[in-house]
């Protein structure tokens, strides 16, 4: 009996010992075979992303016509060869084929723009990046939205189909184009260029490190060329950036002749310039502004008005104040957008107030 459990116990330690690899099966299992070519190391995904604009998707090498190929910007290098247009567009997918568009949307590449200078922060060079993503789709949707096609155009305005998030996306690598460039942007009949002005605009005077100088070119700018800042959405963009930070610690008479204006943008910015000020935790100039539009017959303009109360609103009690005087008159959209953070029993007491 004892032979027969020593005898198991053999077999399994002789079993255990057959599944461990021994030291020279190991080292030939790690080394490549003699002869045969060492496998390379997958090499970074930000190298590749760098290297693969420089083929196309058939695997021949690209043709440089009016953008240079620069290394990815985390490596520090400077571009190379830059070309005439003087701005490097970089367009790929990890795999190195250009980047496909799905589902009827603009394609939505990995871009690396590098402006290497001053020098290159032009108006034409941000409309030559701009347009790489122009997409027939998203003019659909714009014809849609603003209500033009080719038989009805806008008068004054015209689309070429880039969704806003790209337009911003290429505002922030020109955030510091000199002022002269942006007039050229505005001047352009192209809205998304205009757009892309005034992102710059709004982004530049919102950065930490703006300068006095710099904040009070770009205020001049937006209100000698208000003529070309003709759309709500674009006085959206930079009203409260630009107009309401420069007035941040200086007289705002400017602002009172703005509400007066006979143009609904002027009157806009007017009130959206006071954003500026609330966020500083001054309500009272909103409230000022505010009460001279009541009578306002533009939509855009008492939308405006209604989104400003109730961001002053963090003030309930002079809210309250501003609405028992005159929640039975004003425009009954901006009544509506003022009592949004209201409750139930409160919004119907002051939709149901009446003309006395």
């Amino acid at each position: 009996m004892a032979k027969t459990a020593g005898t198991t116990k053999n077999k399994a330690v002789k079993k255990e010992a057959a599944k461990k690899p021994t030291k020279r099966a190991a080292l030939s299992k790690a080394s490549p075979a003699k002869g045969a070519p060492a496998k390379k190391k997958a090499p970074p995904v930000k190298a590749v992303a760098a290297r693969s604009s420089a083929t196309s998707s058939s695997g021949k090498p690209a043709v440089a016509k009016k953008t240079s190929v620069v290394r990815a910007a985390s490596h520090g290098s400077p571009a190379k060869k830059v070309s005439p247009v003087k701005v490097a567009v970089v367009r790929s997918t990890l795999n190195g084929s250009p980047a496909k568009a799905s589902a009827g949307r603009s394609p939505r590449p990995s871009i690396r723009v590098a402006p290497a200078g001053r020098a290159e922060l032009t108006a034409k060079a941000f409309v030559e990046v701009l347009m790489t993503y122009q997409s027939n789709a998203e003019l659909k949707k714009y014809e849609r939205y603003f209500s033009f096609s080719d038989d009805k155009p806008l008068v004054g305005d015209q689309f070429v189909g880039v969704r806003m998030g790209h337009v911003f996306e290429v505002a922030k690598l020109f955030v510091d184009m000199p002022v002269k460039e942006i007039e050229k942007l505005m001047e352009s009949p192209i809205h998304e260029v205009r757009a892309g002005a005034m992102s710059i605009m709004g982004k530049a005077a919102s950065a930490k490190k703006v300068s006095p100088e710099r904040l009070k070119e770009l205020y001049d700018l937006y209100l000698r060329r208000h003529d070309r800042v003709n759309s709500w959405d674009l006085v959206d963009l930079a009203a409260h950036q630009v107009v309401g930070h420069y007035l941040n610690d200086k007289p705002r008479e400017v602002l009172y002749k703005l509400a007066k204006s006979k143009s609904p943008y002027e009157r806009r910015t007017a009130i959206l310039a006071t954003a500026h000020f609330i966020r500083q935790g001054e309500v009272g100039e909103t409230f000022k502004i505010a009460a001279l539009l009541m009578k306002d017959e533009d939509e855009t303009v008492n939308k405006a008005s209604g989104w400003m109360l109730r961001y002053a609103g963090k003030d309930r009690q002079q809210l309250k104040k501003f609405l028992d005087q005159y929640a039975a008159t004003m425009p009954r959209s901006a009544l509506r957008n003022a009592l949004e953070h209201f409750d139930s029993k409160e919004k119907a007491h002051y939709m149901g107030l009446k003309k006395g």
